[in-house]
């Protein structure tokens, strides 16, 4: 018997109390008179957003400046749990994070998210990092998702939120059980810091490559190695496309990831008529280099087999090189390389959308070793490339099955007999 199960049949052998949220924490705002954030000064420091939706306990250490109207507000402190509060996505609401390292004083919350302070007499009875574990656990959730609203944004209402259940074991059960899952945690995250550290090496190596390894051979600009480069068809312009039962899929720069094309649950499509008006404009073949032109500039997936129902959309540009003289994955990663981005910077335009124009696109120089060593650099590149971006494999393969292993132990731990009374 594990420890965790022994301690469980000596302190709570009939199951565990549970309690309203309201019961048990109190709800706090995040900061009010905002003005500005992310100036590199103001009169105040905050914990944004995206500190609380990726991590699953706060980072301390990055406190962005904000200009407030009035300091005197709530202010966190050692033991909160952070939650965001609406979102485009349902699974992205009330996602928490705990505040469990000490924090200075003055310190806000982004208006942005909402707080649970919990209350002086749970002080002693309730750990905040172990409430903060059961709140992303399935249970949990699948009670959270049946009280959220809305149609195009998504959100629970504090008086709503606030009367979900949280189990209360004894404080051993609690204490055990994060330790247990902090472990996991840990894991994961040396795997992630390996991750970086591997991407450092990658991109350190394949600069290396194109700077100082290919110095002997020439530059051709990219329209001079290429068929054609187009830009994908503009929806809001065609009426017939976000049809739900299309089956004609377009990429939009969120569905190039890591080099390959992903599509996500909710992608755009376009249906048979749409396809006829726009004559299949970006005619979408094997080898073609899909490059993502406005917004995050410079993701590139190489097109491994015939995409019977794809199109592109506006901003995503279809490369389609000329194979006799350069190899599809080798312009890829030249043009995701430091040489070229240093080039995309200068030609970029537009705001707040940003673009890099098909016609500076075209320009930009290519060091063109002949296809033998282009062959020889693509075999090289490749073994980096699986290692931090395959998910099948390498370093993201790993780091998926431990938080596949996490969350089945996350539920497992979290899943507690409600104590009968008799009322």
């Amino acid at each position: 018997m594990s420890k965790i199960e022994q301690l469980i049949k000596e302190k709570c052998p009939n199951g565990v109390e549970y309690k309203q949220i309201k019961d048990v924490f109190t709800l706090f705002s995040g900061m009010r008179g905002v003005s500005s954030k992310w100036a590199d000064n103001g009169n105040c420091r905050f914990i944004d957003y995206m500190n609380a939706y990726n991590n699953n306990k706060i980072d301390v250490t990055k406190l962005p400046f904000a200009t407030v109207k009035n300091l005197n507000q709530n202010t966190l402190q050692q033991g909160d749990i952070l939650l965001t509060s609406a979102s485009e996505i349902t699974d992205e609401c009330a996602i928490s994070s705990v505040i469990e390292d000490n924090i200075n004083d003055g310190v806000f919350m982004d208006d942005h998210l909402f707080g649970l302070r919990i209350n002086d007499e749970y002080v002693n009875i309730v750990n905040t990092t172990f409430i903060n574990y059961y709140l992303s656990s399935t249970a949990f959730r699948e009670n959270l998702y049946k009280a959220v609203r809305g149609v195009t944004r998504f959100y629970i209402s504090n008086n709503d939120f606030v009367k979900l259940k949280i189990p209360i074991p004894p404080i051993e059960v609690q204490e055990e059980i994060v330790k247990i899952l902090d472990k996991f945690n840990e894991l994961e995250t040396e795997l992630e810091t390996e991750l970086e550290t591997r991407k450092k090496q990658y991109k350190f190596y394949k600069d290396k490559i194109f700077i100082n390894g290919l110095a002997k051979y020439k530059f051709v600009k990219l329209e001079e190695i290429i068929k054609s480069l187009k830009t994908g068809l503009n929806p809001r312009k065609n009426f017939a496309l976000n049809t739900l039962d299309a089956k004609n899929y377009y990429v939009t720069v969120a569905e190039i990831q890591n080099g390959k094309i992903v599509f996500l649950e909710k992608t755009n499509r376009v249906n048979d008529k749409a396809l006829e008006m726009i004559n299949n404009r970006s005619n979408l073949e094997k080898n073609d280099i899909l490059f993502s032109g406005t917004g995050t500039i410079g993701r590139m997936a190489v097109i491994k087999e015939k995409p019977c129902n794809w199109n592109i959309k506006e901003g995503i540009y279809s490369i389609k090189p000329e194979i006799t003289k350069v190899l599809p994955d080798y312009l890829k990663f030249y043009l995701s390389s430091s040489i070229a981005l240093n080039i995309y910077k200068d030609k970029i335009v537009g705001s707040p959308v940003r673009s890099l124009p098909m016609k500076e696109l075209k320009k930009v120089k290519i060091l063109l070793p002949p296809l033998q060593e282009q062959e020889r650099i693509v075999k090289i590149l490749d073994k980096f490339d699986k290692l931090i971006n395959d998910i099948s494999e390498g370093i993201p393969a790993e780091i998926e099955a431990r938080k596949k292993q996490y969350e089945y132990y996350r539920n497992k731990l979290l899943s507690f007999e409600e104590l009968k009374t008799n009322d």
